[in-house]
């Protein structure tokens, strides 16, 4: 949600003033879109990263709270679960470094966390999702302390009228129910945002969109779940169902799902706000006192508060962000679709691979998804997500191919000319993307390397899953600890 509520009751009174108030926030921002008021000449980027709490033994440690106030640095705050933190790197000009420049960076605060965690019994790791969690780990208990946490539980399930029913197929089959939104929290991710011109934002989010399934390919690291081996980046389906505010009727209906890819290719960020006012009842309707009119005319900058919380809890892959800054307003795109991890080198060449790409995509002439229709990029991220880098997904001109000749033949020499456009120099483009070039040469990413240490470890070691998946988590730690790039690991 990305801010702090109250807890509250709400009437339907308030629902209805929220209702109205979000629709008076639209034609503000309809106005502003139209005046040209936007922040833009110095377009910035940044990174958040999600990561989980284990005990020495690798099992969860429920001790978010602890582990921050001792960390002391307000980059850090909790997340959804108990065992969740979640650092947000400072934004930062693309030409100064960008992902290149937060390896260290990261590296350093994580380091720092490290020991302060260290200190308490407590370490921090990158991961998609942690492999021992298992379903108790997952109870309403496990939910943070923050209010916001336990009044958009209330409202979930206020909505839904029944507990939330989690079904996933893969190689083996996960069918369970919970009381509880707290197994969203065990989906950690790396988003990376990117602030754009009100008249590009439309471009590069239509590429946001376009190259998610390979990102996903490229990048999965959520292999377990509860002890099972479900899709290569389970975090996927999970997170669409444990948020999901619809009862199996209106799913049947074909009302829309609040964990939400879209459905059509979009000419203006406008429209991803008017879906959102169309298509989602509130289910926090808090308003504030600011009358966003009256304070445009002023000459004055709106906060949008009714519309920006609206937009959190529309849980889109890649998310359209309104926010002032400075008292200067911005737009962006937050790409919310990759795992945590593995290392940090993993995640700088992610990001690299991520700005290189958008960037040539939404500058050329005739743009790709003109010749691509959206389910076909909506179905890209399911089969990136279900097999992970053996996918094969489907490119205009190309036809359906493995997702790493896809990224060899075609993709990685785009995302170098958008990188180079960006001021990135080859000296800084070429690790970054070399790690995504071996990635695919090797067919190891976090979740390959994950799966086959697991099955090294059950078939060598003679125990049972729960174990082989806290020996190989106990492993991927001091892996991820070298900062050595997934592709390099050694399997078992």
């Amino acid at each position: 949600m990305g801010r702090d509520v109250p807890a509250l009751e709400f009437t339907r009174e308030d629902r209805r003033r929220y209702r109205d108030k979000v629709h008076v926030c639209l034609d503000v921002l309809e106005r502003m879109l139209r005046e040209s008021r936007f922040d833009f000449e110095r377009p910035q980027v940044g990174l958040e990263i999600e990561l989980n709490l284990v005990h020495e033994d690798a099992e969860p440690a429920m001790r978010n709270h602890e582990v921050l106030e001792a960390i002391a640095d307000p980059a850090w705050s909790t997340e959804l679960g108990r065992f969740n933190l979640e650092i947000d790197i400072p934004p930062r000009r693309l030409s100064t470094g960008g992902p290149a420049a937060w390896e260290q960076e990261i590296r350093d605060a994580l380091n720092h966390a490290e020991r302060r965690a260290g200190a308490l019994g407590a370490h921090l790791i990158m991961i998609g999702i942690l492999p021992t969690l298992t379903q108790d780990d997952v109870g309403p208990g496990a939910l943070s302390e923050n209010p916001r946490y336990h009044l958009l539980n209330e409202q979930v399930f206020a909505a839904r009228g029944e507990d939330l029913r989690l079904s996933l197929d893969g190689v083996e089959r996960l069918h369970v129910y919970a009381d509880s939104i707290t197994p969203e929290a065990a989906c950690t991710s790396a988003q990376f945002h990117l602030q754009v011109s009100p008249d590009e934002f439309a471009d590069y989010w239509n590429a946001a969109q376009l190259v998610a399934g390979v990102q996903v390919a490229l990048a999965a690291n959520s292999p377990y779940l509860f002890g099972k081996r479900l899709w290569h980046e389970t975090r996927i389906p999970l997170f669409e169902q444990a948020t999901d505010t619809r009862a199996e009727e209106l799913k049947l209906q074909g009302v829309r799902p609040r964990v939400w890819f879209g459905e059509r290719w979009i000419t203006s960020v406008f429209d991803l706000f008017e879906e959102n006012a169309r298509y989602f009842p509130a289910l926090l309707p808090i308003c504030d006192d600011e009358d966003p009119r009256r304070t445009l005319e002023n000459g004055d900058i709106p906060e949008l508060s009714e519309l920006t919380l609206h937009n959190g809890t529309v849980y889109r892959w890649n998310r359209p962000v309104y926010a002032v800054v400075d008292g200067k307003p911005h737009l962006r795109v937050e790409n919310r679709v990759l795992p945590a991890g593995p290392s940090v080198a993993d995640v700088a060449a992610n990001g690299a691979f991520y700005y290189g790409l958008t960037r040539a995509l939404a500058e050329d002439e005739r743009p790709m998804w003109t010749r691509m229709s959206f389910s076909a990029a909506e179905d890209n991220l399911h089969a990136g997500a279900r097999h992970g880098i053996e996918s094969r997904l489907y490119w205009p001109g190309v036809g359906v191919v493995p997702a790493a000749e896809l990224v060899l033949r075609r993709l990685l020499p785009l995302a170098h000319e958008g990188l180079e456009r960006s001021g990135i120099d080859a000296a800084w483009r070429d690790p970054l993307l070399g790690i995504i070039e071996q990635r695919c040469l090797t067919g190891r990413n976090g979740a390959a390397w994950q799966m086959e240490t697991t099955e090294a470890i059950e078939r060598g070691e003679g125990v049972d899953r729960h174990e082989a998946l806290r020996r190989m988590t106990l492993r991927y730690l001091e892996h991820m600890h070298t900062n050595e790039p997934v592709h390099s690991w050694p399997i078992g």
